[in-house]
């Protein structure tokens, strides 16, 4: 894709998709020159945005076989400071990016030597994590519960309110001469002698230059979309809950990880500055379907509550049930397809949030300039191409 010439009247952009990612393009984009619009079908940033905890992980969430991820999380999450700071002297608005850090704690003995063998692989990688017994993490966390019997600290992962980001993003954006069109959905990618043309809302034809398709969990299905351009995205569910402390003297200040089962593969407990303890979150291949389920919640109360027992008493004031947009590998979709003017970002799985920064900077810096950074190079959709060869 050669560079946009973006003073044209025909440089016109079209993202799919007002979550972080397709908002935070827009942004940088707009604040390049260019002529963006974000459509969205509903309310900008309220899907796996606005359902997500905001936690900023890459050292505790890194897992075997997802090695060449690492990187590209490390680079966002380094990205995410000035990120925010930026957002908040743009629009004023203060996202809770905070810093003091995540535990991951074990409550029996299998759980701690899982947690030891988790601590090598995480020094294997050289990620900056610290081993405590369970009297030390206690001692971070008073209200840990006594069965604690040890924790890894990780004091480089952080967490932002997310949707506040969604917030600031939204205004950052159009405060940058975007504009954005909610409520507005994009029925059809429309190509013309194998190039991106326009874009079908309704009746009305758009014609545009670019099309960035940011839609999460539903960017498979837009109609239009030429079979070698279609990425391989499904939903996977995630049920959550929102317990309300005392913002004034909360239970926990870190992020706290704790041992899981098959319906909610590790626990994870999100303070907010406003009191809210974010907890999540359920794994489930179910579609589209975002019902809440008895179960679910059952098994993140019982869950948090071996972890954090006083939450007992204190009020249950929100849940809700989100949609990871999860690719074959789990890792995202980034950059151009075979499509001419058409660009992927989507497949982000449980990183939107923490990807964001570096999502925004890179599509937008392909777009403008027509290179794609060394930091998505991995990720194009044409590894999928790749992994099918190597297995014929």
């Amino acid at each position: 894709m050669a560079p946009l010439e973006l003073g044209a009247v025909a440089a016109m952009i079209a993202i799919i998709g007002g979550g972080i990612c397709g908002l935070g393009i827009g942004w940088r984009l707009a604040q390049s020159g260019a002529k963006v619009t974000v459509y969205d079908r509903g309310e900008a940033g309220m899907e796996a945005t606005w359902a997500a905890a905001g936690m900023l992980a890459p050292h505790v969430e890194a897992e075997h076989g997802e090695e060449e991820l690492l990187p590209l999380a490390l680079e966002s999450r380094d990205m995410w400071k000035g990120f925010a700071r930026e957002l908040h002297s743009e629009t004023n608005i203060d996202v809770d990016y905070r810093e003091e850090g995540t535990l991951v704690v074990g409550l029996d003995r299998d759980d701690v030597e899982h947690l030891e063998h988790r601590s090598a692989y995480f020094e294997s990688l050289e990620l900056d994590v610290e081993w405590l017994s369970g009297y030390e993490a206690r001692k971070r966390e008073p209200h840990l519960a006594r069965a604690i019997g040890g924790a890894i600290y990780s004091p480089l992962d952080h967490q932002v309110d997310n949707r506040k980001v969604a917030e600031a993003l939204k205004a950052a954006f159009l405060n940058t001469g975007g504009k954005l069109k909610e409520h507005t959905e994009v029925t059809e990618v429309v190509t013309s002698n194998g190039k991106v043309a326009a874009v079908k809302i309704a009746e009305e034809t758009v014609a545009v230059e670019a099309v960035v398709l940011a839609a999460g969990a539903w960017s498979r299905n837009l109609a239009g979309l030429p079979e070698i351009s279609r990425p391989p995205v499904r939903p996977l569910k995630g049920q959550m809950i929102a317990i309300q402390m005392d913002p004034e003297n909360p239970l926990i200040e870190n992020v706290i990880w704790g041992p899981g089962n098959g319906v909610v593969p590790s626990i994870y407990l999100a303070p907010k500055s406003d009191g809210r303890l974010i907890v999540g979150a359920t794994v489930e291949e179910m579609g589209f379907d975002t019902g809440l389920t008895a179960g679910g919640v059952m098994e993140l109360l019982r869950l948090a509550w071996d972890v954090l027992p006083g939450i007992y008493d204190l009020p249950l004031v929100e849940s809700w049930a989100g949609l990871r947009p999860a690719s074959r590998d789990d890792a995202p979709i980034l950059g151009p397809t075979k499509t001419p003017g058409l660009v992927l970002a989507t497949g982000h799985h449980r990183n939107g949030i923490l990807l964001a920064p570096l999502t925004a900077q890179a599509i937008s810096d392909y777009i403008t300039t027509g290179e794609i950074s060394s930091s998505i190079q991995p990720f194009l959709l044409d590894r999928f191409e790749s992994s099918v060869a190597a297995t014929a």
